[in-house]
This record gives C-alpha cells, sequence and structure tokens, in this order.
C-alpha cells in the first residue's frame, strides 16, 4: 500500500474505472441459516441490485458479475434451473431500472447454449439498453477464461494474419470484452484467493481484494471500503515507485 491517507477516494481520478466481481458464497450463506442454496441465490440477486446501483451512483463506467461459469453446469440440475429462472426475473425486474440509469447490459460468454427464456429475456435486455452509454454492466454466463482465450487464437488463425499482426491489441479485440478496458480492480467474497477462470487474459494487471465476507452480506459500506483501499494503491504496471513519481 502507498498514500494510506486517501482523502478524495471518490473521484474520478481515484475511482477504478472498471470494477469486476466474483460474487462467491451464496450456498454457504443459505447454509449457515439452514435454508435451501436456492435462498443464498436469491439474496445474492438483491446484493447485485445494491452494487450495481451504487457503482452507477459513483460514476464507475463498467462492472462485471461472473453469473454463471461452464463449470456451474456441474451442479445439481435444480440448483441450475433455478439460477436461469432467477436470471430472467431479475431482468424483467430490473430493466425498467436500467433504461431509467442509462445502464448497458452486455454478455460475456455463450449464451446461444443457454435456456430458451433465458436467451429470450437476454436478447430483449440487449435490444432495450444498446443505445445507453453512462454505464456497462457486464454479465459473465455460461463464461470460461480459457475458452475466451480459444475463441480469439482461433478468430486470429480465421482471419489469416501476418504473424507480426498478431498483437496484444489485435488478440484483445477478439475477446468478448473487445472495446471495455481491462478491470481495474477485481472484487471476490467469501474468502477464496483464486480467479477460477475469470477473465485470465483482462486480470493481469487487476488490482484484486478478496473478503470473508459472504456475497448476499456483502454491504455498500464494505464496497466503499474496498474503493478506499484501492484508492491507495500504487498501481505500477511493471515500473518503480520512483519511475511513476519522477513521470
Amino acid at each position: 500500500m502507498a498514500n494510506s491517507q486517501v482523502l478524495d477516494w471518490n473521484t474520478p481520478e481515484t475511482l477504478p474505472v472498471h470494477v469486476s466481481f466474483i460474487m462467491d458464497g451464496n450456498g454457504r450463506w443459505a447454509k449457515q441459516r439452514g435454508e435451501e442454496r436456492t435462498a443464498g441465490h436469491r439474496a445474492g440477486s438483491e446484493t447485485v441490485q445494491r452494487v450495481v446501483r451504487e457503482s452507477r451512483k459513483l460514476g464507475i463506467k463498467h462492472v462485471t458479475l461472473y453469473t454463471f461459469s461452464r463449470e456451474n453446469w456441474a451442479r445439481p440440475k435444480k440448483e441450475v434451473t433455478f439460477l436461469f429462472e432467477l436470471l430472467v426475473s431479475f431482468l424483467k425486474k430490473e430493466l425498467p431500472a436500467l433504461m431509467e440509469q442509462d445502464i448497458k447490459l452486455n454478455i460475456f460468454g455463450e449464451i446461444s447454449e443457454l435456456p430458451l427464456a433465458a436467451r429470450t429475456a437476454l436478447q430483449h435486455a440487449l435490444k432495450k439498453t444498446e443505445k445507453n452509454t453512462s454505464m456497462t454492466l457486464n454479465l459473465a454466463l455460461n463464461y470460461s477464461g480459457r475458452d475466451e482465450i480459444i475463441r480469439a487464437a482461433k478468430q486470429l488463425v480465421a482471419d489469416e494474419l501476418a504473424v507480426d499482426d498478431v498483437t496484444e491489441e489485435n488478440f484483445a479485440a477478439r475477446l468478448y470484452s473487445s472495446g471495455i478496458p481491462d478491470p481495474d480492480l477485481m472484487i471476490r467474497t467469501s474468502g477464496e484467493v483464486r480467479l477460477s477462470n475469470f477473465m485470465l487474459f483482462q486480470h493481469a494487471y487487476s488490482e484484486m481484494y478478496f473478503t470473508e465476507t459472504l456475497w448476499p452480506d456483502f454491504s455498500i459500506e464494505e464496497f466503499h471500503d474496498v474503493l478506499k483501499a484501492y484508492a491507495a494503491r500504487e498501481r505500477r504496471f511493471g515500473k518503480t515507485g520512483d519511475q511513476l513519481n519522477n513521470d
């Protein structure tokens, strides 16, 4: 950490442009209360609403939520079915708010493999919000970081680029996140300390924050605390502190 006393943490200069979330702990939250895992997912969706609205209020331009990984298909069928029903419900409920707040919805992942009702709701929300510009909400759905990298590599081959044209920029342009800056800050809840195949290329220089708090309990106050901690960090991008101070 550097500059531990940051007074103006919520200014355009100190806030992250892009924040990504691994929303972990819904199942454990429900288990602690003797409830079904579905209760945890429902409570977690309410945290999503609070965090997205607060991000928009603060002026954060991009938020990415790790919503459903390709590995999540291995979960019990009942739970998977509920997750997509919850997604449909969330989209129907939140679409008016997305429009009111000028938030554009975007998807990272292969939505063609999702249930019909989920695809229909997503396509409707994508179309309705496509001209919104104040913030972008990215949902990583049916997503795998390794698959995304392979997908981009295949596109480079299909486009028949010359070897010298295979650059970091051209590769990034073929990722789901094309045109969106890499996350400045990644937040993972529930005490797990790993990326879990989430945006492996994009998180190369992201600041990371891990908290023991379960996702349904992740409060706006803690979100502010994380943003304050982020504002106090010195991001070097491979340089030394002296080099940064002399720039």
